[in-house]
């Protein structure tokens, strides 16, 4: 993730060059940082249902465990380069580990979930600053020829992170408890505060602009009352009248923030932005096909668990082939935009994407293990190309003058729509299990297909954003960050 669009300039300053050492040592810290905060995104999800035994709740309404980190690493996007550049980022990335690392150790103190989501919080704010100071220590410390070779080296462990994460959190609940999912970061804390108060460099910009306070305050009111909104009705037992008045601050933040923009010299984000086509078509289908993309990381392992009878660690092996398969798809969606053009992909793609989430329809119990694998992979397939189409496409013509601003909204957006994933997957699911529980009997799985039908129909529709683009826009000649995430 980028840093904040407060940090335009990489490199405000001269800094002396460190050691070969100090170099090699800060590389292998961000690395360890990214990795940390890719991996507890994921890890969680192959856990909730022995977190909910563990604290006495429904396995069906735990979604707020995941919605918590996700949704605070979004709130926490557009502060992190400010604060790098007004602290300096030793400072600041020692205070992340720090935060992180505390966060994780409350994490598997909680005994309430209530407790669990007040410390995935706290989580969320030393993990939202991991990457973007990380990564801005990098470029303020390399020669730029040496930029491209120390981003990808950084950015490997954020490919590793959700590989490996539903499958370790499986394992780690199935061999100890489900504590040890948090309790493995402390001594990696611990030594990654020591090296990096000794190996990272320093640096801050003198010339730190004034933070843009208003607009902020007015993104994170629109970002937390949309989430409360869809997910309070739900879990919190909300009325519906304050359920639409949330709904409405919400929209009346969003367009007080657009109002707010307009007349600030220097706003968090530029609305100028959205005066390049190609990014606001891709960052508006980003935030809405995502919505699909970010509840099946949630709803699979809880349907695999809960509804067909899996251990924690076999949920958590059944997600390897929809990894597997994304990172071998990735160099075939290259070619076909090279080919086709990036809006006849991206409408055929998306469709695809949501009859895949669709078909999870077909999940019962007696479902032939080689079709639920084949599905898998198939879904994991076109959601990598998905990503990696639509990352391509929105920051393909952002240039210099726009790229910091627009990678950091862009962040945000992706941080967010993973939130509102799980927030509309778990609202989804949970009507729907009150109204066929209460219909037809026992059974879960039947709220679970219908579940997966609309967040199929969600990213389906999504399809008419993407259709939006003109026929002739092609791969991208500028080389996209390496460390963006998918």
């Amino acid at each position: 993730m980028p840093e904040s669009a407060a940090s335009p300039n990489p490199n405000p300053s001269p800094t002396p060059t460190p050691s070969a050492r100090k170099l090699s040592v800060m590389l292998w810290l961000v690395a360890t940082g990214f990795f940390m905060q890719t991996l507890d995104s994921t890890i969680v999800n192959t856990a909730l249902p022995a977190m909910a035994t563990s604290l006495g709740e429904l396995p069906l309404r735990m979604q707020s465990v995941v919605i918590a980190y996700s949704l605070t690493m979004a709130v926490m996007i557009p502060v992190s380069g400010w604060l790098a550049d007004k602290l300096g980022t030793r400072r600041v990335f020692l205070g992340a580990i720090l935060v992180f690392t505390i966060g994780s150790l409350l994490c598997a103190s909680a005994h309430t979930l209530n407790q669990l989501v007040l410390a995935r919080i706290v989580q969320g704010v030393g993990g939202a600053m991991l990457l973007p100071v990380g990564r801005l220590a990098v470029l303020r410390t390399f020669p730029a020829e040496r930029y491209l070779p120390a981003l990808s080296f950084v950015a490997i462990p954020g490919l590793i992170g959700p590989l490996i994460g539903p499958t370790l959190g499986g394992w780690l609940v199935q061999i100890a408890s489900w504590h040890w999912i948090f309790l493995i970061n402390v001594p990696v804390g611990v030594a990654g505060c020591i090296a990096t108060a000794i190996f990272m460099p320093d640096s801050r910009n003198p010339d730190t602009p004034k933070f843009d306070v208003p607009g902020y305050l007015l993104l994170v009111t629109g970002m937390l009352t949309i989430s409360l909104a869809l997910d309070g009705r739900a879990e919190l037992g909300i009325p519906q009248a304050t359920v639409l008045v949330m709904l409405i601050v919400s929209l009346a933040a969003f367009v007080a923030y657009g109002l707010h923009a307009a007349r600030t010299p220097r706003p968090i984000f530029s609305l100028e932005l959205f005066k390049i086509h190609t990014f606001s078509v891709g960052l508006l289908g980003n935030l809405f096909a995502r919505i699909g993309s970010g509840a099946m990381p949630y709803l699979i392992p809880l349907l695999l668990q809960v509804a067909l009878g899996y251990t924690p660690f076999e949920a958590g092996l059944m997600m390897l082939p929809v990894a597997a398969a994304g990172m071998f798809s990735k160099r075939l969606v290259t070619h076909l935009i090279t080919r086709h053009g990036y809006r006849r992909v991206l409408v055929t793609n998306t469709v695809l994407v949501g009859l895949m989430m669709a078909s999870f329809t077909l999940s019962t119990p007696a479902e032939p293990l080689w079709l639920r694998l084949v599905q898998l992979a198939v879904f994991g397939s076109v959601n990598s190309m998905q990503f990696t189409a639509m990352n391509t496409l929105t920051l393909k013509d952002l240039g210099m003058g726009g790229a910091s601003s627009g990678n950091s909204l862009f962040s945000l957006v992706q941080m967010l729509s993973m939130s509102l994933g799980v927030t509309v997957a778990g609202a989804l699911l949970t009507t729907f299990t009150g109204l066929i529980r209460h219909a037809s009997g026992s059974s879960v799985i039947p709220a679970f297909h219908a579940t997966f039908v609309c967040v199929g129909i969600i990213t389906a529709a999504s399809s008419w954003i993407f259709a939006q683009l003109s026929d002739d826009v092609r791969r991208t000649a500028k080389k996209t960050d390496p460390s963006e995430r998918a």
